[in-house]
């Protein structure tokens, strides 16, 4: 199967940068996409900004130009430096992976355990 370990959730003051980092590991035949999702208290899940195998990228409208995904395909990890932190930001942040288990199979979904982002006035 296939496990996600993410890391590099903490607290920081507003305006301060953070970087989280999501490894995949296990037995997969590719990694189509990775991506991370946030929830914030009291909201639904949302998507904060992925990556294809390929390099192309998106972004949530309220972190463009705040946040950078990047993704490394060889050890399967992607990467999410957060700039200008604001309070607003604040949520436990999921890894997700688009995974393919074996050749000529439907891609599946898998999430990391979460890492909890927390940003102070």
């Amino acid at each position: 199967q296939v496990q996600l370990v993410e890391s590099g959730g903490g607290l920081v003051q507003a305006g301060g940068s953070l970087r989280l980092s999501c490894a995949a590991s296990g037995r997969f035949f590719r990694v189509n996409l990775m991506g991370w999702y946030r929830q914030r208290p009291g909201k639904q899940r949302e998507l904060v900004a992925r990556i294809t195998s390929g390099g192309s990228t998106n972004y949530a409208d309220s972190v463009k130009g705040r946040f950078t995904i990047s993704g490394d395909n060889a050890k399967n990890t992607v990467y999410l430096q957060m700039d200008s932190l604001q309070p607003e930001d604040t949520a436990v942040y999921y890894c997700n992976a688009k995974v393919k288990t074996y050749p000529g199979t439907p891609e599946y979904d898998y999430w990391g355990q979460g890492t909890q982002v927390t940003v102070s006035a």
